[in-house]
């Protein structure tokens, strides 16, 4: 498997992992380590993969939820869901619960949080530039802080997304973003014909800074170059390729 940790941003008692696409059993377009139910994959290697994260995190059970791109946060108490729940963020405090977003380009975005008594609290988030927008970051640090973290106490690691030189957009996509906060049009750059290049990790940096995180970590990887390391649906798109997979990103509180 290819994962990146921030061992040293993490307490011990945190298990994590930003996955890539290696260390799997699919093969073809989802080669290898796909993790997404709402992919055309077969079951059996999806199960096959997903059993494999949680076996490396040592988690109990494994959540992720059907993506749809809004600010929908969930809980996670001694249940999980396989997939079918839509949202795009988890948060728990048991430990032993691993909850997990799957990208494609998107950012996942891992939380640490602490309640008072030093008990940790953690969240995932999967950011596309739709579901930052739409505030799903800021809904994840209120489910955090809802569950007892302190706010202050909150940190973020942003995983590998799209890098901005991959990410060409028109001109009028940027306009939403300035409707919400004019300083955004920092995160884009002229490219040829007319086009803009959007920094998805700058704006998601920005919006938890936004919400008052001053502990963030980024990979800084481009999922859409590193082909090798990476699902892209960017790069699927641009070769008219009929599906592609997702990698996993996860987090979980060790059991005591």
């Amino acid at each position: 498997m290819n994962s990146l940790r921030f061992d040293n941003f993490f307490p011990d008692r945190i298990s994590h992992g930003f996955f890539g696409r290696q260390g799997g059993v699919s093969t073809g377009l989802y080669n290898s380590l796909n993790c997404s139910p709402q992919s055309n994959d077969g079951p059996e290697q999806l199960n096959e993969n997903r059993e494999r994260v949680l076996n490396e995190l040592g988690g109990k059970n494994l959540s992720t939820l059907k993506q749809i791109h809004s600010s929908i946060c969930l809980p996670i108490d001694n249940s999980c869901t396989q997939g079918s729940e839509e949202g795009d963020a988890l948060v728990t405090k048991k430990s032993g619960q691993v909850i997990a977003c799957l990208t494609a380009d998107c950012g996942p975005v891992l939380f640490y949080g602490e309640e008072l008594m030093g008990t940790p609290v953690i969240g995932v988030a999967h950011a596309g530039w739709g579901g930052a927008l739409k505030g799903v970051l800021e809904s994840t640090i209120s489910a955090m802080v809802t569950l007892g973290a302190v706010h202050s106490s909150i940190k973020a690691a942003i995983g590998p997304c799209i890098g901005q030189a991959s990410y060409e957009v028109n001109k009028d996509f940027m306009e939403q973003f300035v409707q919400d906060d004019k300083i955004t049009s920092s995160f884009f750059m002229k490219a040829r014909n007319d086009k803009l290049l959007f920094n998805l990790q700058g704006y998601i940096q920005f919006r938890l800074t936004r919400a008052g995180i001053t502990q963030i970590v980024m990979a800084d990887k481009d999922t859409y170059t590193l082909e090798n390391d990476y699902f892209s649906y960017r790069r699927t798109t641009h070769r008219g390729e009929p599906d592609y997979g997702r990698q996993i990103s996860a987090i979980s509180i060790r059991s005591t």
